[in-house]
């Protein structure tokens, strides 16, 4: 009989390519917003709703649930919105798991390299690096925490610290070829910030691979071992895409002043290391930028 997984942000591009990919391996049930499609469950995290029939037989808990960080400015009231979407998820799916004495083989968790901080230096970051001080460090590091209060009731705890996800079905990677695409390719600021990303299937086959190895717990950066700038970056996608990127770089106060504190996204960004999950026999299919824009429709 196939284990079966209970994904949080069931519409979301990992938790689609996930289950997509290994729907031979698991059996899936799914927790949103509104019901849509087989084996899905809904839930409410504001009035502290879950279809008891979504915790009935789960094995692992696979926590994807979150609300888009680059979608709006970070106002006060999105902030809250940003945290209780992860945090208060979390605690809210444990506490029905707790009422009814379910216990989980593993609960594996998002989190993301915003942990260490969005800013830009030489340092390269491990997992046993503090946390930063800044709004993206302390959602990741509360989210973290919610993950954690699930060891009580499960034999192991994992969470991955997502570097930016490629995928040509959403995500970051359209938004950096569309400018590209039109001829309009440029930087913002510098150029000299680092990009940690990660191919969606590596990043789909990290999770299986981490499930499958019992001795796999604790954090781990999900991030390609290549660290490499934004002006790379954007250079590959225009080689790929055979388009010439030549207009003058986009300065960063312009784009501070367009975005507010959300332009750190953009702005910044830190060499993270993946030795980490490296030591445990994972092997990257797509280890630099070239090979996976290779594997990705750029039409």
């Amino acid at each position: 009989m196939k284990e079966t997984i209970l994904i949080t942000g069931a519409n979301g591009l990992v938790a689609r390519r996930f289950a997509e990919k290994y729907s031979e391996a698991y059996a899936f049930k799914f927790l949103t917003r509104k019901k849509s499609g087989q084996n899905e469950h809904e839930w409410n995290v504001e009035t502290g709703n879950v279809d008891q029939k979504a915790l009935e037989g789960i094995d692992y808990v696979l926590h994807l649930a979150g609300a888009s960080v680059g979608e709006k400015r970070w106002t006060k009231k999105r902030k809250q919105e940003i945290i209780s979407s992860r945090v208060n998820a979390s605690r809210l799916l444990l506490s029905k798991l707790k009422e009814n004495n379910h216990s989980l083989k593993a609960f594996i968790s998002a989190s993301g390299v915003g942990y260490y901080g969005n800013f830009t230096s030489e340092k390269v970051f491990t997992e046993e690096d503090n946390a930063g001080t800044d709004f993206l460090a302390l959602l990741c590091r509360k989210w973290e925490e919610a993950a954690h209060e699930y060891l009580p009731i499960c034999h192991r705890v994992l969470v991955f610290r997502f570097g930016v996800v490629l995928s040509d079905r959403g995500g970051a990677l359209p938004r950096l070829q569309a400018p590209v695409k039109y001829g309009l390719g440029a930087n913002l600021g510098s150029g000299d910030s680092y990009l940690s990303w990660i191919h969606i299937d590596d990043l789909c086959k990290m999770i299986h691979f981490s499930i499958q190895q019992q001795d796999i717990k604790g954090i781990y950066n999900a991030v390609s071992p290549e660290i490499i700038t934004m002006n790379r970056v954007n250079k590959s996608i225009a080689r790929s895409m055979k388009k010439p990127l030549f207009l003058p770089n986009i300065p960063s106060c312009l784009v501070k002043l367009i975005l507010g504190e959300m332009s750190s996204l953009l702005l910044t960004g830190n060499k993270i290391s993946a030795e980490k999950i490296l030591s445990t026999g994972y092997t990257f299919d797509y280890p630099t930028i070239e090979r996976a824009l290779n594997s990705l429709s750029m039409s």
